[in-house]
């Protein structure tokens, strides 16, 4: 069993410290709003990751060419439209007031990157869902503790970053907006280079 709670704090560890959608809102939603508003993003991935798990097990191995390149296409769009928040964000920062709601819908749309990101839907048809499958055929308790080592990792990652990046506040708002609006900046690349790589690439 501790073999496998090790791959999946290893896996969880691989996936939060790579630079990709996910974290890039994460850094944005810690900059704009703090930690205490921002440190509830970290849990997207229990919210998105359970249709993404129930899917590829289903039809491990069966997902389609063009399936991959169109949750591209989608994901970058999706990407697109929280680059153009963050920079709204970064344009009206001085009179910026952030509603009641507005935690739920961070939550919200970090599981949404997360479901039109293609890496989970990779990562678990590649790697830990032929791992899951197999810890589980062994002993069910061998494939709780490769989810446990998994989302534990991953989360603590995250919370890693929300409370790194939220520290820039302290700094005032000089350095802040800046870095939001870097942050805009960032989410805007990555969607275009996801729409770049599913629309050219061979379907």
């Amino acid at each position: 069993m501790m073999i496998f709670l090790i791959q999946g704090a290893t896996l969880g560890f691989a996936a939060a410290a790579q630079p990709g959608p996910f974290q890039t809102y994460l850094i944005s939603r810690a900059l704009d709003d703090g930690w205490r508003r921002a440190l509830p993003v970290s849990l997207a991935p229990l919210i998105s990751d359970g249709p993404i798990i129930v899917l590829v097990l289903v039809v491990l191995g069966q997902v389609p060419v063009w399936f991959q390149h169109l949750l591209q296409i989608v994901g970058g769009l999706f990407l697109l439209y929280l680059a153009f928040g963050a920079l709204k964000s970064w344009r009206e920062y001085e009179t910026k007031v952030v509603t009641p709601g507005s935690v739920r819908m961070g939550v919200l749309k970090a599981a949404m990157v997360n479901i039109l990101n293609p890496n989970p839907w990779l990562g678990w048809s590649l790697v830990m869902g032929p791992l899951l499958l197999k810890g589980w055929s062994e002993a069910p308790s061998h494939g709780l503790a490769l989810l446990l080592g998994f989302y534990m990792t991953i989360i603590l990652g995250a919370m890693i970053i929300v409370v790194i990046f939220s520290g820039a506040k302290n700094l005032g708002p000089r350095l802040v907006r800046p870095l939001i609006g870097i942050s805009g900046i960032g989410l805007a690349l990555l969607g275009i280079f996801q729409v770049w790589q599913g629309a050219t690439a061979r379907w």
